[in-house]
């Protein structure tokens, strides 16, 4: 993993270089999975930092070994909330610890292009930026909706996991969401974003080649159009402001997280 981490951020803008470091720091290194994060560690605009320990991301968990199941429970990880479709869990279930309360939001997932309609939108360009876009608006409310509500209540004896199949897109905005919430500023929000590229590198290089020739498309042409970019997650704040006026519009109407419920969870998960 270090031996990836620092053959790309070579390539990267140091900025971006520098919070690549920052956020590597939050990797949980797992045998049955990749991308698997803490959220928190991350400093507010009010000199706070975001807790770490108790709220995590990652990719597809339905492959954990009995290691890494011995790690979710030395985290206490026993509320997960899985952001996939109903088939796609349904083809790979969760791999969980007794008596988690897990709640599948699978709002938009099921209508998720297949490889052959993907493949027409990669070569039209712009396939992510319409994914984070006005299109999928619609669908951001009732998906993260149960995220939110079970931050709110969780109890301090557990910790929570959201997760999608890549752990990129739908639990990239879950993630931009959470810290955008708390208070964490929106050049920390893209880089923890972008840093997704880094941490699924191992997966991702192998889906590109079958792309290419399933495509028709070399692999820096796929690459351009699937490696997150800062623009993205941008776009998808720029949706919701378009939508519903701010994102404090859209977290009190579709989430039921207004002022009040803001300041819970600042208290729950921000420290001096």
């Amino acid at each position: 993993m270090k031996k990836i981490i620092f053959s790309i951020a070579m390539t990267i803008p140091l900025i971006a270089a520098a919070q690549l470091k920052d956020s590597a720091t939050r990797v949980i290194r797992m045998q049955g999975t990749v991308n698997f994060r803490d959220a928190g560690g991350y400093k507010t605009a009010d000199g706070k930092r975001v807790i770490t320990g108790k709220v995590f991301r990652s990719a597809d968990i339905s492959k954990l070994t009995d290691a890494d199941m011995q790690v979710m429970a030395n985290h206490h990880i026993y509320t997960v909330i899985d952001f996939r479709g109903k088939k796609e869990s349904a083809a790979a279930e969760d791999r969980l610890l007794p008596n988690t309360d897990y709640t599948l939001s699978p709002a938009g997932s099921d209508s998720m292009p297949d490889p052959k309609q993907m493949a027409q939108k990669i070569k039209q360009k712009g396939f992510l930026m319409d994914m984070y876009g006005q299109r999928s608006v619609q669908y951001y409310g009732e998906r993260y909706r149960p995220l939110f509500q079970k931050l709110l209540s969780l109890p301090d004896t557990s910790s929570l996991l959201y997760h999608c199949s890549g752990g990129r897109d739908r639990t990239g905005m879950a993630s931009a969401l959470f810290l955008y919430v708390l208070g964490v500023p929106q050049q920390t929000i893209e880089d923890d974003f972008v840093a997704s590229n880094v941490y699924l590198e191992p997966i991702m290089g192998k889906w590109y080649k079958p792309m290419q020739q399933a495509f028709g498309m070399s692999e820096a042409e796929i690459r351009a159009e699937m490696d997150l970019r800062p623009e993205h997650i941008r776009n998808f704040f720029s949706a919701i402001n378009a939508e519903y006026g701010s994102v404090e519009k859209f977290m009190q109407q579709e989430m039921g997280v207004g002022p009040k419920e803001i300041n819970v969870l600042k208290q729950k998960y921000t420290l001096q």
